[in-house]
């Protein structure tokens, strides 16, 4: 089985988990309750799996999906503000084929970068437990160790994020310095054969405040870009 395969064998398992009882409980209530603006729609309400292809040299790790957005759409950082951020930006720096991200088959393409979580439900309050990160730790494992071949680069979205992901790394056989990196935007670690960005997470808290600019979301796709040898 070649690695798309296997990438699309690990995508469909995880929209079967039923591993965390509150965030199974949580997303199926959205999906039934819906938002009155999404009244017509049916929610995917199901863990949301990663996005972009199986030799991606670029993957982008964020948090969990939204309520409303990949719990709605079924696709990472898709139908949300959020997502109207990052995709914004990877187009611009050439790395997605259109600048939003709106329902899973508007014809968005990723070049050479995958976009998943190391939380494939929606939270309550957006805001996964210590144990529900760790719960859905070995699925994000699998999917790093089904990229690693072609890996060069990573870009982690938030504090959240990082901490989920450094041990994801050290379990998928990259060797995670020690003490382990703490986090903050626009740190770089070198590990072996890799580079890991620490970026501000696309929250609406971040981006609405100034905390987090296009301009800063841009910089460090660019370098990362680079750094996975992306045109």
């Amino acid at each position: 089985m070649d690695d798309s395969s296997a990438l699309d064998r690990l995508d469909r398992r995880v929209a079967e988990c039923r591993a965390c009882p509150r965030l199974v409980d949580w997303r199926e209530e959205v999906a039934r309750t819906k938002r009155t603006a999404f009244a017509d729609w049916t929610y995917w309400g199901r863990p949301v799996p990663g996005f972009g292809p199986a030799d991606a040299r670029l993957v982008i790790i964020g948090l969990a999906p939204a309520a409303h957005g990949g719990n709605r759409t079924g696709r990472m950082f898709t139908g949300d503000r959020s997502g109207d951020v990052l995709y914004q930006a990877l187009h611009e720096v050439g790395l997605a084929s259109q600048p939003t991200s709106v329902s899973i088959d508007d014809g968005l393409e990723l070049y050479g970068v995958r976009i998943t979580a190391p939380v494939h439900c929606a939270p309550p309050a957006n805001k996964p437990t210590p144990g529900e990160r760790d719960t859905c730790r070995p699925w994000l494992v699998q999917e790093l160790k089904l990229l690693r071949p072609t890996l060069k680069a990573a870009v982690v979205l938030g504090a959240f994020g990082w901490q989920a992901a450094l041990p994801a790394f050290a379990e998928a056989g990259w060797t995670v310095p020690r003490p382990r990196p703490p986090f903050a935007h626009g740190t770089r670690v070198a590990l072996e054969g890799l580079d890991l960005f620490g970026c501000f997470h696309v929250s609406q808290r971040n981006t609405f405040t100034g905390r987090l600019t296009a301009e800063m979301l841009r910089e460090v796709l660019r370098t990362a870009a680079d750094a996975a040898e992306l045109p």
